[in-house]
């Protein structure tokens, strides 16, 4: 029952007319998007802006008491706090303490062994297969400027290492950092999870079997592709299965790691039957004097074991249920003040008080405190094996990098804390609900555009969590409006952030300081387009033909 001093959001609040309320709710998106990539304002100040013309129109424009507009956005920043921030910490803090260690040189050495140094096949292990598993654990920006890095330590050409790994990383990147965005966007767009990953994990791989053609392409042309597409096909078609697998079969948090790993294995064991046709300009040399397998199992250390603790976490049920005995333990919090205060409308029409005002604090089947425990043990293992002295650790100095992680990421905690406030604003004073069914209007033809909202979102954020936040209801509503599958619309969201951050400012600056050429952001994003364009017009054309049926397996129901 909905009480009389409950607000509801109503779609004609501005002059009884839904486009000109479409209009108004559009304002604070469309001054985040100008300020930062017009005017190049720091996100984070952009977020703030926006935030506070979303309160303004919230209270102004659609009439929600001011009250529950400022507590709408606490529980934004909450759920940005955790598990968003929760997990990307601990998940960076994983992939520091292999640097911190010195153990991400045995990593490096790894791949140029693997890769009989060949540069292209090492850009296919780095740049598509490790940039990946970095994406799985990490993300926000690490895996791009890692990899690139990487590759041009072993001689890659500079503006080509970037390229190369832009390419390879993006449609990772939905599942990035544990799948963040995944969990956001389904969470706020009101459908499970799982489906939205598995309805990506179905549409992924149909671009995934062939990325790693366009890297080779990138590194060296027809003539890389004609001497290296056997590794090209065997990693991509790895890459695709594993998403699949992952999306559909483990828990999808972990399925940019496991298509990762299970890339980089099948690469590896193809590498050991096959030998590929190596010209002496892309020969690549790299320290692996002194490796053994007990190194080279310390340095890949972070990446297998998470697997192993989300793999217990999310899958063990002989004896006792781990996964519904750590839901259990989750704790459901009405929002003070909020909840009960909040119309919803109904699949039928009818009002009710909205269910999205109860906050779910999963402190112990959060993936952050899987990559906690994860982070420990690896800390108290480096402490208590250096190799033969090489790679001496002590577990004090593993905590500490978790402080530094933390201050490190200082920024991005602002800012995600404040774009999910104002997501959080946007959606309960009926802004979002406005635009989409302003949106909706379009019809079927609204599932070929569904894939740019994302990519305009990462394009100008830089995050496909933040482009989670700001068009998962938005997403949800259209497809309710105009009859589509809403974990669709939701997957092709997400699947079109990774894309458009091929060509984010903040991807393109990470990766040409990585390359060491600062000022060479414009070349990147010349060389860079044509392939995000591509892929983004090709995956509306996807998710267009599944909304009509043709290609109807890819929605997973």
């Amino acid at each position: 029952m909905v009480m009389a001093s409950t607000f509801v959001p109503t779609t004609t609040t501005v002059a009884g007319s839904l486009a000109l309320t479409a209009l108004v709710a559009l304002i604070p998106l469309a001054l985040f998007f100008i300020l930062l990539g017009v005017f190049r304002v720091a996100t984070h100040w952009c977020a703030v802006a926006s935030l506070g013309a979303a309160l303004l129109i919230a209270i102004v424009g659609f009439k929600m008491p001011a009250g529950l507009a400022l507590l709408s956005g606490t529980q934004g920043v909450a759920f940005g706090l955790f598990p968003i921030l929760y997990i990307v910490i601990t998940a960076v803090w994983i992939y520091n303490l292999t640097e911190k260690s010195g153990r991400s040189e045995d990593v490096r050495a790894v791949f140029s062994l693997v890769g009989k140094g060949d540069r292209r096949i090492q850009t296919l292990l780095i740049g598509f297969c490790f940039c990946g598993l970095l994406e799985g654990l990490a993300g926000f920006g690490a895996p791009v400027a890692i990899a690139c890095a990487m590759l041009m330590a072993i001689g890659l050409p500079p503006l080509k290492a970037a390229i190369a790994t832009m390419i390879g990383n993006a449609l990772n990147v939905g599942f990035g950092a544990m799948a963040i965005p995944v969990t956001t966007v389904g969470q706020l767009g009101g459908v499970e999870p799982e489906l939205v990953a598995g309805t990506m994990g179905r549409i992924t791989p149909l671009l995934l079997a062939w990325l790693p053609i366009l890297m080779l392409v990138v590194v060296d042309g027809k003539r890389g592709v004609k001497q290296a597409w056997p590794a090209a096909i065997v990693s991509g078609i790895g890459m695709a299965v594993g998403h699949i697998v992952g999306a559909g079969f483990l828990p999808y948090q972990l399925t940019a790691v496991f298509a990762s790993l299970l890339s980089f294995a099948l690469l590896a064991l193809l590498l050991h039957f096959w030998n590929p046709t190596t010209p002496e300009e892309q020969h690549s040399h790299a320290d692996s004097a002194g490796m053994t397998f007990s190194r080279a199992a310390l340095g890949l250390m972070p990446y297998w074991l998470v697997v192993l603790i989300f793999g217990f976490a999310k899958l063990w049920t002989i004896g006792i249920n781990i996964p519904a005995w750590l839901a259990s333990t989750d704790i459901k919090i009405p929002w003070p003040a909020l909840d009960g205060n909040i119309g919803a409308q109904a699949a039928d029409g009818s009002l009710i008080l909205s269910t999205a005002t109860v906050f779910n604090f999963q402190w112990l089947s959060s993936p952050g405190t899987m990559l906690l425990i994860t982070g420990i043990v690896v800390s108290f293992v480096y402490r208590c094996t250096s190799s033969g002295g090489k790679y001496p650790f002590s577990f004090t100095r593993g905590i500490l990098t978790l402080g530094q992680t933390i201050y490190n990421l200082r920024i991005a905690i602002l800012t995600i804390c404040t774009i999910m406030a104002l997501a959080y604003v946007m959606n309960f004073s009926g802004q979002t609900v406005a635009i989409g069914t302003w949106l909706a209007a379009t019809g079927g033809a609204f599932a070929f555009l569904a894939p740019l909202l994302g990519w305009i979102g990462t394009a100008v954020t830089g995050s496909a969590t933040s482009a989670a936040a700001l068009f998962a209801n938005l997403q949800s509503v259209a497809a309710g409006h105009a009859g589509l599958s809403p974990q669709l619309l939701l997957a092709a969201n997400e699947i079109g952030g990774g894309i458009g951050k091929i060509i984010s400012p903040q991807n393109l600056a990470i990766a040409s300081s990585a390359i060491k050429q600062p000022g060479s952001e414009s070349a990147l994003l010349r060389k860079a387009l044509p392939y995000s364009v591509l892929l983004v017009v090709l995956l509306g054309i996807i998710v267009f033909l599944a909304s009509r049926g043709v290609l109807g397996f890819i929605i997973v129901s």
